[in-house]
């Protein structure tokens, strides 16, 4: 039996012995702060017959408690909860030390339920960025990640302490797991938004902002994103070439992080297109993939069982502050999506979908300069040779 429910039937023993210590325990425990769905019902009975006025909890503190206390206690909780016998009263009643120690036992009892639901509800969020990575949305792992938020703030209120974040130390500060595999699709709307920022750097003004290099999932486009914001912020022109030369300068090149013909395959001009969509794919991508690395630390967190409540939750909101910096930056860049245009489509046409420049990427030939001469230098047909004959 852990301390936890040995606290759980302390508390509740304390208040079969002495149902006036409801009255320093109602304001701040709860039914849901104990584990076992026996000893919740059992409390929550326990607070309905105080509100009741129950004989027992409005006779003189001190005073002999009647047996209908403990009757009706069990009789009530019987009907919400499976597994109380006759006996359990019995049992509760023997594992309390001290009645009047019912305080320090409830506080035991809220610890390992604020321990409980801060791990529960980063599981919640870890489940979610999953699903989120597989079908290639985020509205879940936004969800959670703001219920999770606000569960910290409310379980620092019942704790009695302020919301602060505060940074672990270091023999606390969890280990970030190894970030989830980098999908194909997600690869190439990496590298077909750098391609639409080298051959159109104005757009970088839309997206410098809300798009950070860690976005970047592979290492070697984090290298070609820093070069081209470097580029962007010194006036620089921007090209395949001076792209390449600021790659070489920061040492991706030599690290083996990036080579010359992938850098310049990225940075092809052929490719080039708008930004917007792929733009936010990529921080959505980011934000699901530090859900996931965050709802891990803060699950380590809460198995920490040195850790007192208040600490726990001040180094679970510290915690969140990279993923609270993902959301805000996706929001910026949903907000700066521009205008739709109208289409100039026949009704009832489809809409070209962004997908398809990602599937050029894909497909792209290896000889990029052959296909680019031949589609300069039109084929003249056999009658275009025939008009243009010389005269006799």
């Amino acid at each position: 039996m852990t301390p936890l429910v040995q606290a759980e039937q302390a508390v509740l023993g304390a208040l079969f012995l002495d149902p006036g210590q409801l009255d320093r325990l109602d304001t701040w425990l709860h039914p849901e702060h104990f584990s076992r769905p026996a000893h919740s019902a059992l409390y929550a009975t326990m607070l309905k017959l105080q509100a009741d006025e129950h004989p027992a909890t409005t006779a003189p503190v001190g005073g002999p408690v009647p047996l209908a206390w403990i009757t009706d206690t069990l009789y009530e909780a019987s009907t919400h909860a499976r597994g109380l016998t006759p006996s359990y009263p019995h049992l509760l009643i023997s594992a309390c030390p001290r009645p009047d120690h019912a305080p320090a036992y409830g506080r035991m009892v809220l610890e390992g339920a604020i321990r409980r639901s801060v791990a529960q509800h980063a599981a919640r969020l870890h489940q979610a960025a999953l699903a989120d990575d597989r079908n290639g949305t985020v509205a879940e792992t936004l969800h959670h990640a703001q219920v999770l938020s606000d569960v910290l703030t409310d379980l620092a209120r019942a704790w009695g302490t302020k919301a602060r974040p505060a940074q672990p130390p270091t023999a606390y500060t969890p280990q970030a797991a190894p970030p989830p595999p980098l999908s194909e699709q997600g690869l190439a709307d990496e590298e077909f938004l750098l391609g639409c920022l080298a051959s159109r750097p104005e757009q970088l003004l839309e997206l410098v902002h809300s798009l950070l290099p860690d976005d970047f999932a592979d290492p070697g486009n984090q290298q070609i994103y820093r070069a081209l914001v470097a580029l962007h912020h010194r006036g620089e022109p921007i090209d395949q070439l001076t792209v390449l030369w600021e790659t070489q300068r920061r040492g991706a090149l030599a690290d083996g992080v990036l080579d010359a013909k992938r850098v310049r395959r990225i940075c092809d001009p052929l490719l080039g297109g708008a930004a917007e969509h792929f733009g936010e794919q990529v921080v959505q991508a980011s934000l699901v993939r530090t859900a996931t690395l965050t709802a891990g630390q803060v699950g380590a967190l809460a198995d920490r069982d040195a850790l007192a409540p208040g600490q726990l939750i001040s180094y679970a909101l510290h915690t969140l502050h990279p993923l609270d910096d993902v959301r805000r930056r996706l929001r910026t860049a949903r907000q700066a999506e521009p205008e739709p245009r109208p289409s100039l489509s026949p009704p009832g046409a489809p809409a070209p979908s962004a997908r398809s420049d990602a599937a050029r990427v894909r497909s792209r030939l290896a000889d990029t300069t052959l296909s680019a001469a031949s589609t300069a230098v039109p084929h003249r047909s056999s009658t275009d040779r025939r008009t243009h004959r010389s005269p006799k």
